[in-house]
C-alpha cells in the first residue's frame, strides 16, 4: 500500500502559492489584456477570432499569473509569437494540406524558438491559428504577423509592465547571475573530497599509508578553515545526504588519529593534573 502511494503520489498537484493580492492582480490583468487584444483583433479581422484570442489568453495568464517564469518575459512573448506567426504563415502558403501544415508549423516554431531563446507556449497556438484561422487570417498573409499578432503582443506587454509595476511585482524578472569564482582555487564542485592530485602530492613526501591519509586529511582541513566552512555533508554512494559533520568533530578525529599514530593504537590521552 505504501509503495502504491509513493508511485502515484506524484500525480497529486502541489499547492499553487500566491497571496490573495497576487491572485487578484493576475485575474484583473489577464482580463484586461484579453479584452484589449480581442477588441483589436475584432477591428483588424472584422470578426472575433476565437483561435487567436485563445493564444492571447494563454500569454496573459503567463504575464500576470506567473510573471517570474522564463516563458513570460518580454522577449519570449514578442519573439515567440512573432516567430511562430512567420513560420505558420509560411507553412500555410507552401503546404496545401492544412492538417499537415499545422503540424509542421508547430514543430518548426518550437525548433526556432529554442535557439532564439523565446520559448513561449502560446506561440504554438499562434502558429496553428495562421494555418487554421480561416479566410480572415489566410487572406492577410504575412500582414497578419504584424497586425494583429505583433501589435497585440506589444499591447499585452505594455499592460503587463504597467499592472505588474503598479502592484509592486518585479517584471521583467531578472535572473541573478552566478557570482564568478574570485579565488585561485578550483571551483567548489571540483574540491569535494580527496583528489588523486592530493594523494600524489602527499605520497611524494611520505611513504607510509596511514601517514598519507592523515596528511591528506590535514590539507583538506586547512582548506575548510581557509574558506570558512564550518561543516561538511556526509553522503552515500547515491549522493543522498546522511548527516552533517561539524568542523570541530573533524579536528578532534584528526587529532586522535595523529595521536594514535605516534603513540600506538589504543593509546589514550592522560588528563592533565590541576595546578595547586
Amino acid at each position: 500500500m505504501h509503495d502504491i502511494a509513493n508511485r502515484f503520489g506524484s500525480f497529486w498537484p502541489q499547492a499553487i502559492l500566491g497571496s490573495r493580492r497576487d491572485r487578484l492582480v493576475a485575474c484583473i490583468g489577464a482580463g484586461l489584456g484579453v479584452l484589449i487584444t480581442e477588441w483589436l483583433s475584432h477591428r483588424v479581422l472584422g470578426t472575433a477570432n476565437p483561435w487567436f484570442i485563445a493564444s492571447m489568453g494563454a500569454s496573459a495568464l503567463l504575464m500576470f499569473a506567473a510573471p517570474a517564469s522564463p516563458m513570460a518575459q518580454p522577449w519570449t512573448l514578442i519573439g515567440g509569437n512573432l516567430v511562430s506567426g512567420l513560420v505558420g504563415v509560411s507553412c500555410a502558403q507552401w503546404i496545401e494540406n492544412p492538417d499537415l501544415a499545422a503540424a509542421i508549423a508547430i514543430a518548426l516554431s518550437i525548433g526556432a524558438m529554442y535557439p532564439l531563446r523565446c520559448l513561449h507556449p502560446p506561440g504554438g497556438a499562434v502558429a496553428i491559428t495562421t494555418v487554421l484561422g480561416g479566410p480572415g487570417v489566410s487572406d492577410m498573409g504575412y500582414h497578419f504577423v504584424l497586425s494583429p499578432v505583433l501589435l497585440n503582443s506589444l499591447l499585452l506587454l505594455l499592460l503587463a509592465l504597467l499592472i505588474n509595476r503598479m502592484a509592486g511585482r518585479s517584471f521583467p524578472h531578472r535572473v541573478q547571475p552566478t557570482p564568478d569564482h574570485a579565488t585561485t582555487d578550483r571551483p567548489p564542485s571540483e574540491r569535494v573530497g580527496v583528489s588523486r592530485a592530493d594523494l600524489h602530492a602527499v605520497l611524494s613526501e611520505r611513504g607510509e599509508l596511514p601517514g598519507i591519509f592523515l596528511h591528506t586529511e590535514m590539507q583538506a582541513l586547512d582548506l575548510l578553515q581557509q574558506h570558512r566552512i564550518s561543516a561538511l555533508p556526509v553522503t552515500n554512494a547515491k549522493g543522498e545526504q546522511l548527516c552533517i559533520v561539524p568542523q570541530a568533530d573533524l579536528v578532534a578525529a584528526l587529532f586522535r588519529a595523529q595521536f594514535e599514530r605516534e603513540h600506538g593504537s589504543g593509546s589514550t590521552i592522560a588528563p592533565q593534573k590541576e595546578l595547586p
